[in-house]
């Protein structure tokens, strides 16, 4: 399954680009990085209940975002 991407402007203005990835054996992969960030956040899920919607993939990174 090739990668889905998109991007997301959070409420302050900042955006992020998102990155999930379905490996086999319902895993996943999914990352996020913020606009002129070279910081990117990284999440390898081994029960991911694949698909993943948008929601799920961007709640793992809830906390990460917030603290910017």
């Amino acid at each position: 399954m090739p990668d889905k991407e998109w991007i997301k402007t959070l409420k302050d203005g900042r955006r992020v680009k998102f990155i999930y990835q379905e490996l086999r054996r319902d895993g996943a992969f999914v990352t996020a990085q913020i606009e002129r960030n070279e910081v990117v956040y990284s999440v390898l899920l081994t029960k991911a209940r694949n698909p993943l919607t948008r929601e799920d993939v961007e709640s793992h990174f809830n906390t990460e975002l917030a603290s910017e």
